[in-house]
């Protein structure tokens, strides 16, 4: 496994068509996820040449912190469901990189598990799921775990359409009506490897992490719950105050937006469209981002996420002006293909990419990437 679409087809032959589907697939016609990709290629580079780089310094600080690695481990929802204990495996693999991870709401383990697996920094992003009673509890667990920064989701109103999940049998197999399940029930039983450890670790999960008056939130319970939910600037000012430490808004798309998020007392913004699972037909994450850096003028972090599948995009989101950034579905490929060791090989194969990228452009240290190393479309001045 030499790349991260190597990853991916291990991941799309290890599990069942509708879990491979929750990590491939996005929103509607998918325009968003694929245009996130096809930006990176738009960028060229421009290196300089007859320069000695024996060495590159890939450390970065973000909101204080040094990490080892431009790039961090982004939330992930029902990671549990890839691989046994995912979440704790991504988590403990970052930690191994040097590199900072973060645990999504919608996980299947406790957040206090997830934290005791890694020897790094964690991030707890939050949805207001169950309301704002919950999420204060959520926010005091997470303080008490010493979790690093808090990532405030704002571009989750309501669920995507992701047709693949209807498609593919996810809503039908949540009613465990077996006469709906049926006709479903034959990708789980292809993938009898995948079937049985899903099984030992407890089948169908809830997400603890979601405390509601009755128990942990149900899975089935998850689209209804959000819509209720919806976070607003107002609610910025709360969870801050309960909070009282870093916080990180994401899902920023304009420049309005980034202006906002700093003025509600935003550490560090994701420019960010949920990988292409919410509104479709949106612009790029990259293509977004000069407007963004432009912007912000320096006044707070600036991260990126959405279609980084290798060093090189890393690379390009740096020279234009992120701090860091996210990996997604990067490593969510490779804990659907072999656990612990797969997130560790996407993080292998995307820092070597780095690596790689870095000496071929005759820089020796992420500090030093700037616009001179690239050149965009001149529709993105």
């Amino acid at each position: 496994m030499v790349s991260i679409a190597d990853l991916r087809r291990f991941a799309e032959r290890r599990l069942p068509r509708v879990v491979f589907d929750y990590i491939d697939g996005a929103a509607d016609d998918e325009i968003t996820s694929r245009a996130n990709c096809a930006a990176f290629d738009a960028v060229q580079f421009r290196p300089r040449s007859a320069v000695a780089t024996p060495a590159t310094d890939l450390r970065t600080t973000v909101l204080g912190a040094t990490l080892e690695l431009p790039f961090l481990l982004g939330p992930i929802g029902s990671t549990r469901m890839f691989f046994p204990r995912g979440e704790a495996v991504a988590a403990r693999a970052a930690g191994d990189a040097g590199t900072a991870y973060t645990l999504s709401t919608l996980s299947g383990m406790r957040l206090e598990d997830v934290k005791a697996a890694t020897a790094g920094p964690m991030w707890h992003q939050l949805y207001l799921a169950g309301g704002r009673d919950v999420a204060l509890s959520t926010i005091a667990r997470a303080k008490a775990a010493g979790i690093a920064a808090l990532v405030v989701t704002i571009d989750t109103p309501v669920a995507g359409l992701r047709e693949r999940d209807h498609r593919g049998g996810t809503f039908e197999l949540l009613t465990r009506r077996p006469l709906r399940m049926l006709p479903f029930l034959g990708q789980f039983l292809a993938r009898p490897g995948w079937l049985r450890a899903f099984l030992r670790d407890g089948g169908l999960m809830s997400f603890p992490n979601v405390v509601l008056a009755d128990g942990p939130m149900r899975y089935a319970d998850v689209g209804t719950t959000l819509e209720q939910s919806v976070v607003t600037w107002a609610d910025l000012r709360w969870i801050k105050d309960a909070w009282g430490g870093r916080i990180v808004v994401k899902g920023v798309h304009t420049a309005d937006d980034a202006s906002r998020a700093i003025h509600a007392g935003a550490d560090a913004i994701v420019v960010s469209n949920h990988g292409g699972r919410q509104l479709d037909g949106v612009a790029p994450t990259l293509r977004v981002l000069p407007e963004v850096v432009a912007a912000v003028g320096g006044r707070t972090e600036i991260l990126l996420d959405g279609g980084i599948r290798r060093g090189s995009d890393v690379v390009k989101a740096l020279c234009l002006g992120a701090r860091a950034v996210l990996i997604g579905r990067a490593y969510a490929y490779g804990v659907g293909a072999a656990g612990g060791p797969g997130v560790a090989k996407a993080i292998d194969i995307i820092r070597s990419g780095v690596v790689r990228t870095m000496k071929l452009l005759g820089c020796a240290s992420v500090r030093d990437l700037d616009a001179s190393y690239v050149r965009i479309p001149a529709a993105w001045r």
